[in-house]
């Protein structure tokens, strides 16, 4: 078989990417290695997917022990992976009855949908409005794109779905003031990841869950980043001690196999009548088989504590570059991912540290322009993110002395 290269990438991709210089081809753990040889620790885990590394063994026994039982199955079917996933997860969580899917932005687009369908089915077509937050991200359907407050990721495709209002993230009065019996929903995520990493104040998301019991709106957290372990609970919610009406969830849930879930109460979810939505491949056995390895590692107590610890160390860690070489404003997140908030002389040259990172040998993201993300693996070795770290510090300092 011959080798490809990252120039058949521009040859036969649709150019939607930009992706690096080099490939990857076999990870362990938190270290990857390329086509080269050349080893990577990864601090970006997938964009938050890969919560448990890279070929952990549990998933590969999962996935293993279900491929050789069956595949799939259409949704006039159901499959033992799918309920046994769907059990954990009602029992670990608010939630009563949950939907799988493909994908957080699939996930979200459910939810939506949802949301509105109760609203008028108990209330009349006035009440649709969902109220969403500026430089929010929740998928790329047209839907999901329109109710992020991202407009470089919506224009340019025509009209927009209407009854969407974008307001300012932790500000409390411009949703007191927006608020209506119009509302049908609220739409926020605890952490913003893509808009850089960017923690909600528990005020703000007490004050959404009053408001919404005040006007009969549903609130909606998009748990899509923070979600299975990330923050260090198994989902954001439960740290801050707001309990939402929908949950969605994704990347973190699959470990790296792609699954979605939108989590929500009785009272909401019987909206959903037979036909009303669905998904092809929602509730794949290979799928759920590998998610419910993932709930089964995430949610022991010694996992969440070990992503305290990490939190702590990584954290710290950056902090102490920082003070070494002046590069940042802050660093700021929950849990294994967080942000660090360039200063104004780095300013929209988060994808220049990627791109050195990666020269010394580890991957990092950016959330935006501005913002250096990191979204390990939560069962990171201390070994590799002090590891990691000396390499980025390696990174900034050839940025700094630019």
């Amino acid at each position: 078989m011959s080798q490809v290269t990252r120039a058949d990438f521009d040859r036969v991709m649709v150019p939607n990417y930009a992706p690096a210089d080099y490939i990857p081809v076999r990870g362990q753990g938190s270290r990857v290695w390329d086509q080269e040889g050349r080893e990577y620790i990864d601090l970006a885990g997938g964009i938050a997917v890969s919560s448990l590394g890279h070929v952990h063994p549990a998933l590969v026994g999962a996935l293993t022990e279900q491929g050789n039982k069956i595949w799939h199955v259409s949704n006039g079917l159901t499959n033992e992976p799918a309920l046994r996933l769907a059990s954990k997860l009602v029992a670990a969580t608010f939630a009563d009855k949950v939907f799988f899917c493909n994908s957080g932005a699939e996930a979200n687009e459910a939810a939506f949908k949802l949301a509105r369908k109760y609203a008028i089915d108990n209330h009349g077509l006035d009440k649709h409005q969902l109220i969403s937050t500026g430089n929010s991200f929740h998928g790329r359907t047209f839907f999901t794109v329109t109710v992020g407050g991202q407009p470089k990721y919506s224009d340019g495709f025509g009209p927009k779905p209407a009854g969407i209002t974008h307001l300012p993230y932790n500000d409390i009065d411009a949703l007191t003031a927006a608020m209506s019996h119009e509302t049908a929903a609220v739409v926020i995520e605890p952490v913003q990841g893509e808009g850089g990493v960017l923690p909600a104040e528990r005020a703000y998301l007490q004050a959404a869950r009053e408001l919404c019991d005040r006007y009969g709106a549903l609130l909606i957290f998009d748990e899509v980043q923070t979600g299975v372990g990330r923050t260090g609970a198994l989902y954001a919610y439960m740290e801050y001690g707001v309990i939402p009406d929908i949950l969605t969830s994704a990347k973190s849930l699959g470990g790296g196999f792609p699954i979605g879930a939108m989590l929500t109460t009785d009272r909401i979810a019987k909206h959903f009548g037979v036909g009303s939505h669905g998904s092809t491949y929602g509730g794949n056995p290979l799928a759920c088989a590998v998610a419910e390895a993932v709930i089964d590692v995430v949610s022991q107590p010694e996992t969440l504590e070990g992503v305290r610890q990490r939190h702590d160390r990584l954290l710290s860690g950056l902090e102490a570059i920082n003070a070494r070489h002046g590069v940042f404003q802050q660093v700021r997140g929950m849990g294994l991912l967080l942000g660090a908030v360039l200063a104004d002389g780095y300013r929209g040259r988060a994808k220049d540290f990627m791109t050195a990172a990666a020269r010394e040998g580890v991957m990092v993201l950016q959330a935006g322009p501005d913002v250096v993300r990191f979204a390990p693996s939560l069962v990171i070795p201390e070994t590799d993110i002090d590891e990691g770290l000396a390499r980025f510090e390696r990174a900034v300092a050839a940025l700094a002395a630019v």
